[in-house]
């Protein structure tokens, strides 16, 4: 996992002691939905292209669980991470706080 979120996903980090990376995350947002039941916490990976992203992780060889669906905020995928797990990765088709 740490050398596929290191040197497939390209993310930066530094060793927290004892060889544990934490690793930097781009820039993010947080949406507070209501919700009928539970509560749940997601974590989406944001891109610009979703479609160029998909391209060049698929040239890492990274698989991917699902295909490109749109879910009227944005395009959306799963990636599927080695061990096992997916992992959302989205275009945004909404305002952004990002772009402000």
């Amino acid at each position: 996992m740490r050398a596929f979120f290191r040197d497939v996903l390209g993310l930066r980090s530094v060793d927290a002691g004892n060889g544990w990376p934490i690793f930097a995350l781009p820039p993010a947002e947080l949406a507070v939905h209501p919700a009928d039941g539970p509560g749940q916490h997601l974590l989406y990976l944001m891109c610009d292209d979703i479609n160029t992203t998909v391209e060049e992780l698929k040239g890492k060889g990274v698989e991917f669980s699902t295909g490109i669906t749109e879910a009227g905020w944005g395009l959306l995928t799963t990636l599927r991470l080695p061990d096992g797990s997916d992992l959302a990765l989205y275009e945004p088709r909404h305002p952004s706080p990002l772009a402000l």
